[in-house]
């Protein structure tokens, strides 16, 4: 059985010529030649994506979460020529090879269109940071503190701690507004008085209310002047700035804190009121 099995020709050629040393020596220096090249490929591609995120986390400037993607990335480009050189290591043709790995990643991609452009989004919205971890924005009507910007999505948390999941694509295609962006922002209130009202007295208890408090900032200047006369009241409009941080806490303080000065200050503040006439009818 051996002996006929030695004796079976492949292309002309006895199985008992081919199984010679030197075609076994070729074979074995094949196989350790293709593990030397797949434990290099590992080796460089772990070296680079350390080498890369090492870099992301030495510059606080630059975000981590991009590095560890383009990290990963190379890394697994050095696998793919590592797997090709292999291949040509034991004279396999790897032209063919490519193009089913192109015609693969292409018939990929278009299955996976939506989740790569969350990924290119999410690059995107890394490299140019429009948001940062810790800012409170607007995107798309939602608002909330962003708690984690991701590759595919960005994590909100509402005002009232609801976790909200948006995107990439929705949020880099969008408009975002960024309140933490600058250090500082301009509050605005407008508070009616009534037409008997003294004006200047008003105008003088509005502005010390506002600018009066620590939180208030002298440059710019505030602002508090008549803006319009509606049908039951003249309506002052004030604007002072504060730092980013204190901007809530000082709009809803000074809207109280103003009526009450206001109140003692004997200056009324008016409310909408109608009058009816009733006329009796002629016998």
């Amino acid at each position: 059985m051996i002996e006929e099995l030695l004796n079976y020709q492949v292309a002309g050629v006895a199985l008992r010529e081919v199984l010679t040393v030197e075609f076994l020596a070729g074979i074995l220096g094949n196989v350790l030649a293709a593990i030397a090249i797949l434990l290099a490929g590992f080796i460089i591609g772990a070296w680079l994506k350390r080498r890369i995120r090492g870099l992301g986390a030495k510059y606080e400037q630059l975000d981590i979460t991009l590095f560890n993607f383009l990290g990963n990335i190379v890394r697994y480009a050095v696998l793919v020529f590592a797997f090709l050189f292999v291949l040509n290591t034991f004279g396999i043709q790897t032209t063919s090879f490519v193009a089913l790995i192109g015609a693969a990643g292409l018939a990929i991609g278009l299955a996976l269109q939506g989740t790569l452009s969350n990924v290119a989004a999410g690059v995107m919205i890394v490299f140019f940071r429009p948001i940062s971890v810790g800012d409170f924005v607007e995107v798309g009507g939602k608002m909330g503190t962003v708690k984690d910007i991701t590759l595919n999505f960005i994590e909100l948390a509402s005002l009232d701690n609801v976790q909200i999941i948006i995107p990439n694509s929705a949020v880099w295609g969008n408009t975002i507004t960024n309140y933490s962006s600058y250090d500082t922002r301009r509050v605005e209130w407008v508070f009616g008085v009534s037409y008997g009202a003294d004006l200047a007295k008003a105008e003088a208890i509005i502005r010390d209310t506002l600018t009066s408090d620590p939180r208030a900032l002298a440059d710019p200047a505030p602002f508090v002047q008549v803006t319009a006369l509606n049908a039951s009241s003249v309506d002052f409009t004030a604007r002072v700035w504060c730092n980013s941080a204190d901007f809530w806490g000082y709009k809803t303080d000074m809207t109280r804190k103003v009526k009450e000065a206001l109140d003692a200050g004997g200056v009324d503040i008016p409310f909408p009121t109608r009058t009816v006439v009733m006329q009796q009818a002629e016998a």
